[in-house]
């Protein structure tokens, strides 16, 4: 943070800060310690592998060592537990390189608030505070304590001894009673792969919300917005742009559930249709926690809309007015010629200044943005389909909606 918010003795800085949600805390310093990572999240291959030999890895091993890893002895064997390679092969991976995705995505688009004069130099200052105190709640060592303590306290007691079975033999143990008897992959897994993910994921819901309290505050401030500006959105347009960068997150929480349904299809007999209520609320709750957040800002942005349509609205009257005097009330002078004359142009770009403002959007997002997100979620589950769709049929009812 190369730009500490200034005193009341200092002058105002105007050299745009770098803001990063994942440059910090805990596992932050581990990665960097442990030469796994670099300052800017570098080595992330190392990253991923390492993690992989971890937590997915030794469930082979334990798996093939107590002959469990094939058909045979259990109904559910390792290799056939497609919600596990899922989890630990696709979402896992995913959320490590949602770090450098974001990153690299994000470390400008603080910078643009005072790029494009939306933070004025009476709000500099709180402007500056907001990303100190953004930055302080991402380095806390008690929040990944605290989710430490919930993986374990509630995801491993909890969860996984009464929650995980699917009422059959499984590699990671026997069902029993309401509760899981875990062999010994088993235990690795509820110590250590189901714990190492979940922490993961929670952080990122973590970091999702520190953004999320980091944009209320910065709506707190009286912004300058321009009700002009061609992106229809007043200047902050640009914000829109972030949710692309949660792409990967995205990805691992819809691989996660088609996982979960993947295993109940195939080993439970369910159907696709009994998980209607998951998708539609999965794809509901990761829009909510992406384009959320930006919905804070729009109080001052009707209100700047507001304010642009009387504005812009009294200076066209007042040109218009003056126009209709002076071409059609005999104002203009004798030999002025009106072909070529400055004051047609004029009138049309106010025109058309009053045409942005009247299209100014409230939210700085548009449907595409919504449906491209929904359709990001749902990647991992369309596979699914086939569970109910021949892939033949499938592929004739797509060419008749295309052609």
């Amino acid at each position: 943070m190369s730009n500490p918010p200034a005193t009341a003795d200092e002058p105002l800085m105007r050299e745009p800060p770098e803001f990063s949600l994942v440059l910090g805390g805990p596992l932050y310093q581990l990665w960097r310690r442990t030469h796994l990572s670099g300052d800017a999240l570098e080595m992330l291959r190392r990253r991923v592998v390492v993690l992989a030999m971890l937590a997915w890895v030794p469930l082979l091993m334990l798996s093939v060592a107590e002959g469990h890893a094939w058909a045979g002895k259990v109904k559910l064997p390792f290799l056939h537990d497609i919600e596990m390679h899922m989890r630990l092969l696709l979402a896992l991976p995913l959320l490590i390189v949602a770090e450098l995705v974001v990153h690299q995505r994000m470390r400008t688009v603080v910078s643009q608030f005072i790029e494009r004069g939306l933070i004025t130099d009476a709000t500099q200052t709180r402007f500056y505070a907001a990303i100190a105190a953004a930055l302080r709640l991402r380095n806390s060592v008690t929040a990944e304590v605290v989710m430490i303590a919930l993986v374990y306290g509630l995801g491993v007691l909890f969860v996984w001894r009464t929650q995980v079975a699917l009422n059959v033999t499984c590699w990671y143990g026997m069902d029993g009673g309401g509760k899981l008897h875990p062999s010994l992959a088993g235990w690795w897994m509820g110590c250590v792969s189901l714990p190492v993910f979940q922490f993961l994921l929670l952080r990122w819901y973590f970091r999702l919300f520190i953004w999320a309290r980091f944009l209320w505050q910065l709506s707190r401030l009286q912004l300058n917005f321009m009700p002009t500006h061609p992106d229809r959105c007043g200047g902050l347009s640009f914000l829109a742009s972030v949710s692309h960068a949660f792409t990967p997150v995205l990805v691992a929480q819809g691989a996660l559930l088609a996982g979960v349904m993947a295993n109940k299809i195939f080993v439970a007999q369910a159907k696709l249709v009994a998980f209607k209520i998951d998708i539609i609320g999965l794809v509901a709750v990761m829009i909510f926690a992406i384009l959320g957040p930006l919905l804070v800002f729009l109080p001052q942005h009707a209100a700047a809309k507001r304010k642009g349509l009387r504005e812009y609205g009294r200076l066209a009257q007042q040109y218009a007015r003056e126009f209709d005097h002076k071409w059609l009330r005999a104002g203009a002078a004798a030999d002025e010629p009106l072909m070529g004359s400055s004051d047609i142009q004029s009138l049309a770009d106010l025109g058309n200044s009053y045409a942005v403002v009247k299209e100014m959007r409230l939210l700085p997002f548009t449907m595409p943005t919504v449906l491209q997100l929904a359709i990001t979620t749902l990647l991992p589950v369309a596979p699914l389909l086939l569970t109910m769709i021949p892939l033949e049929e499938l592929l004739v009812r797509m060419l008749k909606i295309i052609f």
